[in-house]
């Protein structure tokens, strides 16, 4: 798909690492699939992905973490 970001792009599967900011709860998300312009790099998530990466970040923020890395193990 053309990149709605660049408008120069076009789009390819691959893989990239997410991170979640809220209060003082960090949260990176390593090996996150998704469609990434060759042009400027930016990235569309699936929703399905979306909703884990989403989930995974309200997980550690509920347990109070401060930093956490993680890879993202989708079935």
């Amino acid at each position: 798909m053309e990149c709605s970001l660049c408008k120069n792009g076009t789009t390819e599967k691959g893989y990239v690492t997410v991170t979640l900011e809220k209060g003082e709860t960090i949260v990176l998300i390593k090996s996150v699939p998704a469609e990434v312009c060759t042009n400027c790099g930016h990235y569309y998530l699936s929703e399905k992905t979306t909703q884990l990466v989403l989930d995974k970040g309200k997980e550690a923020y509920s347990k109070g973490t401060e930093l956490e890395v993680v890879k993202l193990q989708v079935a």
